[in-house]
């Protein structure tokens, strides 16, 4: 099969490694956009200004933009600042590429964020509520406002905004797994806080949809239709990997060990959200792992 170029900026990562595997499978050619452009199918960008790798947009049938530096930190002011700048100024930086090249191509895949809708306590969220307050949903208003800004109007454009991704060999399930291992996979916090989730195999089924489908154009919630609370997410985690016990962290004791001992920021942990795919759903879409119990079962075997 051969069904196309797919240029994925900022895919060289847990999620970028996991579309490469999927479209390949499908008969795409990839080439993906990495500082570290040491590995076949790559190409070496800084994701601020124009080089060599521009033409690999030219004739390509889609480009995904993964681009991102990690929010899985503790949250200085440095760390906030690039956070923000990684996205906006590689989206910009694509947009003006976009402008460069003969062959346009059909569609730009633009990846956004769940949390744009911050952290409501018990809100079910879907693509028609309200955005947020805080880093994430206002970093997530600007992301998208760069890509609006920057697509070309002939191009096709569709914003997955993306829960948390649970797959194989990386992200933030492999940290979670191994607490569980030590006895330490318990409710986190209050328990009760949101989690959306989605199975690796369904984020990729979107995003080849979104390749795909011309009647998909906007932004999308991409996450299973059925988010659960920390503690059912701890619990179903626990049954899974056959540990009987799991010790509960307190919220100040997350405070606390999260910058010092992880080294990321506590609020990831302790707040959360619900959301639900209204779009996908109305459009038909049939998610493989709906249920969080099979989703994880096919994940750690």
């Amino acid at each position: 099969m051969d069904n196309g170029r797919v240029v994925i900026a900022g895919g060289s990562g847990f999620l970028g490694s996991l579309l490469v595997e999927s479209l390949r499978s499908a008969g795409y050619d990839t080439i993906v956009l990495s500082r570290t452009a040491d590995a076949p199918g790559s190409a070496r960008w800084d994701a601020r200004t124009l080089g060599d790798w521009v033409g690999h947009l030219d004739g390509a049938r889609a480009l995904v933009n993964l681009t991102g530096r990690t929010v899985d930190c503790v949250k200085t002011p440095d760390h906030c600042d690039e956070i923000l700048r990684s996205r906006v100024e590689s989206t910009r930086v694509l947009g003006d590429a976009l402008q460069r090249v003969t062959n346009t191509p059909g569609v730009w895949v633009q990846m956004s964020t769940a949390h744009i809708y911050g952290d409501p306590p018990d809100a079910i969220c879907d693509e028609s509520s309200a955005f947020g307050f805080g880093l994430a949903p206002t970093v997530g208003v600007a992301w998208e406002r760069a890509c609006e800004e920057s697509c070309p109007e002939h191009v096709r454009r569709v914003v997955l905004r993306t829960s948390f991704v649970v797959g194989p060999g990386g992200g933030a399930l492999a940290r979670l797994a191994k607490i569980t291992r030590l006895g330490l996979g318990g409710t986190v916090g209050s328990g009760r806080q949101g989690m959306s989730w989605i199975h690796h195999r369904d984020m990729n089924a979107i995003f080849r949809r979104a390749i795909e489908d011309e009647g998909m154009r906007g932004a999308y919630l991409a996450t299973s239709p059925n988010p659960v609370t920390n503690a059912a997410f701890m619990r179903t985690l626990r049954t899974v990997m056959g540990m009987p016990i799991g010790l509960p962290a307190m919220g100040w004791m997350v405070r606390i060990g999260a910058p010092l001992v992880l080294r990321t920021d506590p609020e990831l942990a302790l707040y959360g959200r619900y959301c639900v795919p209204t779009r996908l759903l109305d459009d038909g879409f049939e998610f493989e792992f709906a249920d969080l119990e099979a989703a994880l079962r096919d994940i750690t075997g």
